[in-house]
């Protein structure tokens, strides 16, 4: 006599798999999950850069620590990178304010981020400036610095239930945000001035 499964038999094991797999993926949602992971990183990003440029203001230097070369707006052509549309800094322009936003990577004041951090003691904490995971017209780190008191601001959007409540309980003036998750003025903002 063999022994073995009857179809009866397999077919209720494969459907109490599928019922189990379906259950975890709507109780998991791995869209969220890939959400969740993202905007952790774009926070450590930003911390890591905020950190970068802070150890460069409490060294000793000779020259401006925030470096002003011109006013650039996010949809302006002296941005290198910069996206044409809106962003966190294009609505006010500030005159000794560097606006730079999905550009180069580079640590030495030619990247998006407007300040050497070669001339750190030690050198630069960071080998290059991190872009958003996403690095879209959406989704993007942005910096605005201002020289003459060299305080700047470092801007990112979130896009997990998670984490939305960050952009709006950060202490900056873009945390107006609405039911949606692309809002113009809904943005984690960090910094020595979260309201510029």
């Amino acid at each position: 006599m063999k022994k073995g499964f009857t179809l009866i038999e397999l077919l209720i094991v494969i459907a109490i798999l599928a019922i189990l797999a379906t259950t975890v993926v709507l109780v998991l949602n791995p869209a969220q999950i890939l959400q969740q992971a993202r905007d952790a990183q774009r926070i450590s990003d930003l911390s890591s850069i905020k950190s970068a440029i802070a150890l460069y203001l409490a060294a000793p230097i000779t020259t401006a620590a925030i470096t002003t070369v011109a006013t650039c707006t996010f949809a302006s052509t002296n941005c290198p990178g910069a996206l044409a549309a809106d962003g966190p800094f294009s609505t006010a322009p500030f005159d000794v304010t560097l606006e730079i936003v999905n550009a180069a990577t580079g640590v030495t004041g030619s990247g998006w981020v407007q300040v050497d951090l070669t001339g750190t003691s030690g050198g630069s904490p960071l080998s290059a400036l991190p872009l958003d995971p996403l690095n879209n017209a959406n989704y993007f780190y942005a910096y605005a610095g201002i020289a003459t008191n060299s305080t700047f601001e470092l801007d990112g959007r979130l896009e997990s239930e998670k984490y939305r409540t960050m952009m709006q309980t950060d202490g900056g003036n873009r945390s107006t945000c609405s039911g949606t998750f692309i809002d113009a003025t809904c943005y984690y903002e960090i910094g020595t001035t979260v309201a510029l």
